[in-house]
């Protein structure tokens, strides 16, 4: 059996080892496109802050890993899939063969439509080639502008910061982590930021970038403030990698989709990670997660799939985020910004910067999200992917949703009801 793995991130490299622990003869290859050994993106805060080397930030520290596995590396981009004939073409023009086939390429930034954003001295901080060049201009004491406070935005953001750099950071929507916090946590989020010493500016826009002498720019904003800075970072998302893909017959919606096995539309070519819309735990939909956990319990599950004789379902998962910005911690799980004629609740203390909120489906919590209170994130996930049944506890919680620590015991021990 021939399989290939396209995407060497987690996904890829978990989705590898998963092949060859359950099919030993087997021919795999893992095709990635940088020319880096397999590494985490989620690494590299801790390469810029120095905490790491680039050696670091590999996802298998060992050398020797791949060919321990008998896993062949290719470091080439893959061009198109043929469906028909069951093979792909890299950007060298080679030509490789699979019976199965594993599309997990990840995503790339977006890159907003401003002038200038192609100036030298503006980059992404996606890639080890991105790092290297933040980590050559953001000196103590430079000036640095950060374009996007959302989750990645904000994992940039703590690097930065710890650079002893002058940070200016500019978001469009009316809060920090638009897709994790509500307007209350989020505004919370940027008030600690501004304590701390950063400039955020939210509700606002860069409206272009302009190159001046000495390798200086010149942000422009739409609220007719420019700052001139050494660096301009652009982190306004990210979109799968699946062009490649387009002309393959495979359906494609907001990603490559999937079924509950997360095999595609072609019975021989299975997705996972960032460029699958896989199911959502919640919800039962399909939709983009793009996580590292989700990415890695995908490869499991699809690479399990692809071998001859075995077959799990995916039942979904939980769409959860954890972040740290500046030691504030702050978390989001399931639905979180509620459901339709579902319960909520909250407590809010801006002076101590924490925050609560818990979202209901009848008696189940399906959502919640929380700031500066850590104590609480693995019961909050727990009761979201349990799906328990709090009863008369989800009153309780309701006048006082500090009490889900006490609601978790109760109700994992069947003791509904206990005061």
């Amino acid at each position: 059996m021939i399989y290939v793995v396209v995407g060497s991130g987690p996904a890829g490299v978990v989705a590898t080892e998963q092949l060859r622990k359950l099919d030993p003869l087997a021919n795999i290859t893992l095709i990635g496109a940088e020319p880096e050994p397999p590494y985490s993106r989620m690494a590299i805060p801790y390469y810029l802050t120095s905490k790491i080397d680039e050696s670091g930030t590999y996802l298998r520290k060992q050398a020797s890993h791949f060919e321990n596995y008998k896993v062949d590396v290719v470091r080439q981009r893959v061009t198109s899939i043929d469906t028909e004939l069951n093979r792909l073409i890299t950007d060298d023009g080679q030509v490789r063969r699979y019976d199965k086939l594993l599309i997990a390429t990840g995503a790339s930034p977006v890159v907003p439509p401003v002038p200038g954003i192609d100036s030298p001295g503006v980059h992404n901080c996606w890639t080890l080639a991105d790092a290297r060049e933040i980590v050559k201009l953001a000196k103590p004491g430079a000036s640095v502008v950060l374009m996007g406070a959302g989750f990645i935005g904000c994992i940039i953001l703590e690097s930065l910061a710890l650079r002893e750099v002058n940070l200016t950071v500019v978001e469009m929507e009316n809060r920090m982590v638009p897709r994790m916090m509500n307007d209350v946590s989020g505004n919370m989020i940027k008030s600690w930021c501004e304590q701390k010493g950063v400039d955020v500016h939210t509700s606002t826009r860069a409206d272009s970038i302009e190159q001046l002498s000495g390798g200086k720019l010149r942000v422009s904003l739409s609220t007719g403030q420019s700052i001139d800075a050494d660096l301009v970072i652009s982190a306004t998302g990210v979109a799968p990698n699946m062009d490649f893909a387009a002309d393959s017959g495979l359906q494609i919606d907001q990603g490559i989709v999937v079924n509950d096995y997360l095999q595609t539309s072609d019975a021989d070519i299975y997705a996972a990670g960032d460029v699958c819309q896989g199911k959502d735990f919640n919800t039962g939909e399909y939709a983009v997660q793009a996580i590292q956990p989700t990415a890695v319990e995908h490869a499991k599950v699809a690479a399990t799939n692809m071998v001859r004789g075995h077959r799990t379902e995916h039942v979904g998962n939980v769409n959860m985020n954890v972040l740290d910005t500046l030691g504030l911690v702050s978390a989001s799980f399931g639905m979180w910004m509620g459901v339709p004629g579902g319960d909520s609740t909250e407590l809010v203390n801006e002076d101590e910067h924490k925050y609560l909120s818990l979202q209901f489906q009848d008696d189940i919590l399906v959502g919640a999200s929380s700031l500066g209170l850590t104590q609480h994130v693995g019961v909050l996930r727990g009761l979201i992917q349990s799906k328990t049944r709090l009863g008369a506890w989800k009153e309780k919680l309701m006048k006082d949703p500090m009490r889900i620590m006490e609601a978790y015991l109760a109700c994992s021990q069947s003791q509904v009801g206990v005061a």
